[in-house]
């Protein structure tokens, strides 16, 4: 498993922006969008709309692992 951050382009409220992530949180988020039928788009804008003060990536490694955590059974 790689933990290189790779710089990401998104398009968020039409506008273009970047991320930088780790492969393994890109995976998960272009899966948890195709699981909930949402563009990738759509789905880094909600993040977006709703993080608040934290910068975008940040906001979406803690989405995923929140979606992670709402999949397991146990929790």
């Amino acid at each position: 498993m790689s933990a290189r951050v790779v710089k990401r382009s998104l398009v968020i409220a039409g506008h273009r922006t970047s991320i930088s992530i780790e492969d393994a949180f890109w995976r998960r988020l272009r899966r948890i969008a195709l699981e909930r039928g949402q563009s990738l788009n759509g789905l880094a804008a909600m993040v977006d709309a709703s993080r608040g003060d934290a910068n975008l990536s940040s906001a979406i490694r803690v989405f995923v692992l929140e979606a992670e955590g709402d999949a397991r059974p146990d929790q």
